[in-house]
């Protein structure tokens, strides 16, 4: 379980198909520490395993579930991606509980500039998520924990602030680019719960 507090950005190094299977090479800094082989790493968002751990970075294996439900199938080599370690027990809760399960890849349907800060509207990509939004909820769009501004037919709006378009890469995000996005765990929970009752 994680936040959607990023660490730091890493950068993708290799790219290595293996039947199903793609092997993911990150160079990394500060998340090395106390994250061996068997560890977790969300990346973009993504709950991954390391399975190989050189020294300067991971590297992952992404079965066919990762790469059709995530955007991780799509990066290149270069390609900067958001990492964080899991969260600790007393450990600050800095955003909001992020499982790094990713419930669909939405499309980046504007950026437009507010001063210092950046409205982005994302399509999501069915109706299913849309009653796990609320306005003022919060939301993880590529790992990174985000209030939701506003909502719209099939979509939402998020603000990012500086430190957020720096420190993460939703500072790089255009029109047309994919995103993951994974809705609050607690309303998934309340609308199952619902639904199993008949009540929606």
């Amino acid at each position: 379980m994680f936040t959607g507090i990023v660490e730091e950005m890493g950068t993708v190094v290799t790219l290595v198909r293996a039947g199903a299977v793609l092997r993911l090479g990150v160079q990394a800094g500060a998340t090395l520490e106390g994250s061996d082989v068997g560890a977790s790493v969300a990346v973009n968002g993504a709950c991954l395993t390391v399975v190989e751990r050189p020294p300067d970075g991971f590297v992952f294996e992404l079965g066919p579930e990762t790469l059709a439900r995530t955007t991780l199938g799509r990066l290149k080599p270069g390609d900067p991606v958001n990492l964080e370690r899991p969260l600790r027990f007393g450990g600050a809760l800095g955003g909001h509980l992020v499982l790094g399960h990713v419930d669909g890849v939405g499309t980046v349907e504007d950026v437009t500039r507010v001063e210092s800060t950046t409205r982005v509207r994302v399509a999501l990509p069915g109706r299913e998520l849309e009653p796990l939004l609320i306005p003022q909820g919060s939301v993880a769009v590529d790992g990174v924990s985000l209030t939701v501004a506003a909502l719209g037919d099939r979509s939402f709006e998020v603000m990012l602030i500086p430190y957020t378009l720096a420190a993460t890469t939703l500072g790089r995000l255009r029109p047309g680019q994919a995103t993951n996005v994974e809705a609050d765990v607690i309303g998934k929970y309340l609308v199952r719960s619902l639904a199993l009752r008949g009540a929606i």
